[in-house]
This record gives C-alpha cells, structure tokens and sequence, in this order.
C-alpha cells in the first residue's frame, strides 16, 4: 500500500476523532468522570467476558501474561536507586538550547506515565476480567509512578527556577506541543465508540512510539558523557516501557475481535505523524545537535517494528539509523561493565518452581 495512501488515511483519522470530540466532552475539560460499564456478561471477547474466578490468582490459565507479569515484578526499581549528585555540573554545562529541549522532553515524560495510568484505572484494569493480566495492570500502575516520580526528581533537581518548574509540572496546560500529545492519549481513553482492540493499539502506540524519539534523544546525551543519573533512569524506564509495549501486543493477540490491519494502520501511521510533529518542529532534536530527518526515520522504524508485532505488514520499511540505540536496554543489550545496569532483576523471581526445592545433589 502506497505511503500515500497511510497518511491519508491518518488523517481521515483525525478526522474522525475531531468530530468524536465534538459530540463528547473533553476528558481534558470535562471535570465530571463518566461511569465505564465494568462488566458485560454477554461479552464474545473472552478477555472482557465475566470471571467468577478472577478474584484468585491460581490455577494460572494464560501463561504467556502470567509470565510477562513476573518479568515486569522482577525488574521493579524505585526513584531512590538512582544517583543525580553528578548531573547538576553536567546541567550548568548545556547549552540554553539543550536545557530547554532536555527540560520540556522530562515535562512530557511526567504528564505522559500519569496519563498511562488514567487509562489502566479507568479503563483496562476495570474491562479486563483475565487475573493474570490485571496483575500485570496492577504492577504496570506501581511502576508508572515509579517513572513519574523519577522525572519529578529530575525536574526538581535541574530547575532551580519555581515558575518554570510549575510550568513543567503543568506540561499539559502550558505548553502546546505537550498538550497535543497527551490530548490524542485522552481522547482515546475517553472514546465510547473505539473498540477494545483499537484501543489497546493506541495504548501500544503511545507507549511504545509517543516515547521512542525521547528516548533515544536521551540516550544521545549518553553517547556524549552527560548526565549520568538522568540517562540511567531513562535506561530503566525505556527498558519498562518496551516491556509494556511487548505487553500491549500480547494482549493484542488474545483478542478474538481484531481491528482491521486497515484501522491498525491509520491508528499507528496518524501516532507517527504526531511523535514526528513534536520532535521536528514544536520541539527540534536540532537543539541538542540531533540530525531531524534521522529522527523522522527512526521514529518510523519503530513504528514498523510495531506493526508487525501486531500482525501487519510493514509500511515505511526503513533502517534504524542509529547505531547506539542498537546497545540500549530497549532490548536488552546495556554493557555490563558500567557501573550500573538496567536489565537487572529481582534475584529469585524468574526463577522455576524446581530451583527453590531442597537438594542433597547441588554441586558446590
């Protein structure tokens, strides 16, 4: 299918999402939360249909979710690993174009976990009647508050200034290339006529394209030696958030009631055109010497990687054009002789069942 073709389908998307909003309240504006029907007994989506034995966790039925759930317990970390005494003199250091960057991409980070959040509460973990995916619900909030909490810190720490921390504290409000992000997220969590499905692809996108270009603007500050702390914390929670990405498109595939490819498309490719928006004009990577048309590229690649995650075909069919984000825990793949590494877990927890029992046999 022509690339054409994608964006214009995206945006009848937009389209059809403006003329949604017209006819429902704002979630932004609207102060008086609306009652999402919980249950439906009736339900053909066998993740949404009652469980009278949902209120127990064993005997486990689904074992690929219950195993994501256990992955995501055994990589909890909490704000108070992370050092930042090294990065103020690595902040006083940017440029006043690089601070600005730096201080608007940590404002989205802290608005976007919240929004996260909003949709598990009101939405995911009340439809979804499967246990081992609302334990993965459950945890997936804790450490979304780990997440903003850490980019509180940060903003905290480097923004010594009282109004332009309440400024950024308030992204949403206050900055416009913020609000347009987290507006689309929004709108999405409020939409009563999106599908479970498509809305679970949304979700997918915001977590795993809406953050990829920060990301990796991030980690570019980590190819050049600057700012430790903040690049560490951006390392565990990239790590968190491909994990729940991977989550969305397990989800996706349990899901008896399939959007199109077509709509997956429109959902994906409309995201792209956002996330590329943000970092190419209302908030340039060229400010902290970042080459936009390499970014436009990498945002796409991802975008691809997702797409056939969730069972379509490619549509920008492009390289990763950053080599550095090759060796990023999105993946994996930190070095192991730093200092501290971001793919560590819990000891114990992935373990099997066979190596807690008692042993005469162990080799020692």
């Amino acid at each position: 299918m022509p690339l054409s073709i994608h964006l214009e389908n995206s945006l009848n998307l937009k389209n059809e999402v403006d003329k949604e909003n017209k006819n429902e309240a704002s979630p932004v504006k609207n102060e008086k939360k609306k009652q999402v029907k919980i249950i439906d007994k009736t339900s053909d989506e066998p993740l949404l249909r009652e469980n009278p034995r949902r209120f127990v966790i064993f005997p486990i039925e689904y074992q690929d979710i219950w195993q994501m759930y256990k992955k995501a317990e055994a990589s909890f970390w909490t704000a108070e690993e992370v050092d930042l005494s090294k990065d103020l003199l690595d902040w006083e250091k940017l440029k006043a174009e690089e601070k600005h960057f730096v201080s608007h991409i940590l404002a989205f980070f802290a608005a976007s976990d919240g929004i996260v959040n909003e949709n598990l509460v009101e939405r995911f973990s009340q439809e979804v009647q499967v246990t081992e995916a609302r334990c993965f619900y459950g945890f997936q909030i804790a450490i979304e508050n780990v997440h903003s909490e850490m980019y509180s810190l940060l903003i905290d720490t480097y923004i010594k200034d009282k109004a332009e921390r309440e400024k950024l504290f308030n992204a949403i409000e206050t900055l416009p290339c913020v609000k347009k992000k987290a507006d689309w997220a929004l709108d999405w969590i409020g939409s009563k006529k999106a599908s479970f499905g498509e809305r679970v692809v949304a979700f997918a996108a915001v977590e795993g394209i809406f953050f990829s270009g920060s990301f990796a603007s991030i980690f570019w500050l980590k190819k050049r030696g600057l700012m430790p702390g903040l690049t560490f914390s951006n390392e565990l929670i990239s790590r968190d958030e491909g994990l729940h990405t991977d989550f969305a498109c397990l989800m996706f595939r349990h899901i008896k009631n399939k959007p199109t490819e077509k709509r997956i498309v429109e959902i994906i490719s409309n995201a792209v055109e956002i996330e590329q928006e943000f970092l190419t004009d209302a908030l340039p990577v060229a400010l902290i010497g970042m080459n936009e048309k390499l970014m436009k590229q990498y945002i796409e690649f991802v975008a691809d990687r997702l797409l056939v995650e969730l069972g379509c075909e490619k549509i920008y069919n492009v390289e990763n054009p950053f080599d550095f984000m090759e060796h990023i825990s999105l993946e994996g793949k930190t070095n192991f002789f730093e200092k501290k590494v971001g793919e560590y877990q819990k000891c114990g927890v992935m373990s099997k069942k066979e190596e807690h029992r008692f042993t005469l046999d162990a080799d020692f």
